[in-house]
């Protein structure tokens, strides 16, 4: 196939001998719209959307509190893919959910959707590669980028059919355990990037862990670039997550954008 938006947009800051910024911001949360925009014109390459759920198995403590604040909120998928639909972001935007919410609407029926909206991408963390292909066929039809994740515990070969599948970028897992800042960047998450990068031409991103601007760099010595969710969206809910909530999104955004510029 060939590049979707998502993957063109990283490969562009690639090709340019710069590192790629993605931010995860929650739907629903506030005024998650605005954040969304402040995020894309702070300097990130994409933007990765939550879609809340209820039982979120790879999210930590700071992402499931945003969550259960959007959701007490009402908020519902339909609600902020129909958002997004409408929201001028500038870049490709990922939405990042959980496989129930997407197999209770229809595996081709939620991909219309999101390609309808203009979401470039989706990144869907629970379902294991073996089981992929009814959602990666839904989505290759709607033209909806499927990015998947690598973990460090994976083998080689395992690696190797992870790239072979993935699309718009890799997701490699800094570490073993749920989303959640970090005091220090973790040894597997140069590892697992360096073991990508040699398997794959695909932007290697590196999330999970990343809380600084400092481990951001440190990492991308390796990587192509960063996915920087908790650090993030803990700004946002102690902030109040209100619309003054989008100049700390730029002030955050804008910190990773410098440093990985500076290099």
């Amino acid at each position: 196939m060939a590049p979707g938006a998502l993957e063109r947009a990283l490969r562009q800051r690639r090709s340019a001998g710069q590192k790629c910024v993605v931010p995860y911001l929650t739907g629903g949360l506030g005024s998650w719209g605005a954040y969304v925009q402040a995020a894309s014109a702070a300097g990130a390459d994409a933007v990765e959307v939550g879609i809340p759920f209820s039982d979120p198995v790879m999210d930590g403590p700071v992402i499931q509190e945003a969550s259960e604040r959007a959701l007490r909120a009402g908020t519902t998928p339909s609600a902020i893919v129909d958002e997004l639909g409408r929201t001028d972001v500038g870049v490709p935007v990922a939405v990042m959910t959980y496989a129930n919410l997407v197999d209770r609407a229809g595996w081709t029926r939620f991909a219309s959707s999101l390609a309808a909206a203009g979401v470039a991408a989706a990144i869907l963390p629970d379902i294991p590669l073996e089981e992929t292909g009814p959602w990666c066929d839904a989505a290759d039809a709607a033209d909806v980028e499927t990015v998947l994740l690598a973990a460090p515990t994976a083998p080689d070969q395992r690696l190797e059919r992870i790239v072979g599948r993935s699309r718009g970028f890799v997701y490699a897992v800094g570490l073993l355990g749920v989303t959640g800042e970090r005091s220090s960047l973790a040894d597997s998450a140069v590892v697992i990037a360096r073991r990508l990068k040699a398997v794959t031409d695909l932007p290697v991103l590196v999330g999970v862990g990343i809380s600084t601007p400092e481990q951001a760099v440190e990492v991308c010595e390796v990587a192509d670039g960063v996915v920087v969710g908790s650090a993030l969206v803990r700004r946002v809910l102690e902030s109040g997550a209100d619309e003054a909530s989008a100049d700390v999104v730029a002030e955050v955004v804008g910190s990773f954008r410098t440093a990985l510029d500076a290099g």
